[in-house]
């Protein structure tokens, strides 16, 4: 009689065991998705972009933070050749995408009206953003420029690449989104 008193007592340590397990699962018969802990904020890829605030050429100030839409951000310099180089593919990347994509580039470290300059000298009208103090390209980690990122419409940031980046290579980045 004890050893079936013991058997018993396992099987109902057992039981209780599954039914706790079973009921902390999703419920897979009503079609409820497990829900997925929030990306944690940060500048690498997988990370959800974390919000700042710049001043755009014209003064007005820019806050950048997931809003539901693609956003790709670039870090660059007028004395940077690889920005140089690539500035005219983003230019019109930022007019064929606007309204579609949010888009900014990110001049790091100068003085606005020199920037302000070089994109009326080139005839760009691409979003520029001022990071005169470099704060925003220390809280991104920006060690190299031009540096390329790209966020998805939930806000995490999908795509990062120092060095520059062609039209064809982002039209690639957001078929991929």
């Amino acid at each position: 009689m004890p050893k079936r008193l013991i058997i018993l007592a396992v099987a109902v340590i057992c039981m209780t065991v599954a039914m706790g397990f079973v009921a902390m699962q999703p419920d897979s018969f009503s079609g409820a998705e497990p829900q997925k802990p929030p990306a944690e904020t940060g500048v690498t890829v997988g990370n959800a972009l974390p919000e700042f605030t710049l001043p755009a050429l014209d003064g007005r100030q820019v806050t950048v933070a997931p809003a539901g839409q693609i956003l790709v951000l670039n870090f660059w310099a007028t004395w940077c050749p690889p920005c140089r180089q690539e500035m005219p593919e983003l230019d019109k990347f930022a007019e064929q995408y606007s309204g579609k994509v949010e888009f900014h580039a990110v001049n790091i470290q100068e003085p606005g009206d020199k920037v302000a300059a070089f994109m009326a000298q080139n005839k760009y009208t691409m979003s520029v953003l001022s990071d005169t103090e470099g704060e925003v390209a220390k809280l991104f980690r920006i060690n190299a420029i031009p540096t390329t990122l790209v966020v998805d419409k939930q806000g995490i940031i999908k795509y990062r690449k120092s060095g520059p980046v062609t039209l064809a290579e982002l039209e690639g980045v957001l078929n991929g989104l």
